[in-house]
């Protein structure tokens, strides 16, 4: 396998390659980078792929992350009943 073919989001099947080209050809921030190509929103929020993302960036603009606006993540959400939760079932 050739290593830009590597899958950096897993959720969006979002490659190195794909990361790449975009960022060098938008000189994208990591916020940008990621609205272009969906990597980090997936089922996960962005919690395994987020790090690599703004290195990428980083590697492909020279941008160094500011973190003023860092890339949002969030656990991924499940229902759950209110029982669950401690109440009282009916």
């Amino acid at each position: 396998m050739d290593g830009q073919q590597v899958i950096i989001c897993r959720c969006e099947e979002v490659s190195l390659e794909q990361l790449l080209s975009t960022a060098r050809e938008y000189q994208c921030t990591a916020r940008e980078l990621k609205l272009r190509t969906r990597a980090g929103m997936g089922c996960c929020g962005g919690r395994t792929c987020r790090i690599l993302i703004e290195q990428i960036v980083e590697q492909a603009t020279g941008q160094v992350p500011t973190h003023t606006v860092s890339l949002g993540y969030q656990p991924p959400v499940r229902p759950i009943s209110f029982q669950t939760l401690g109440g009282k079932s009916s």
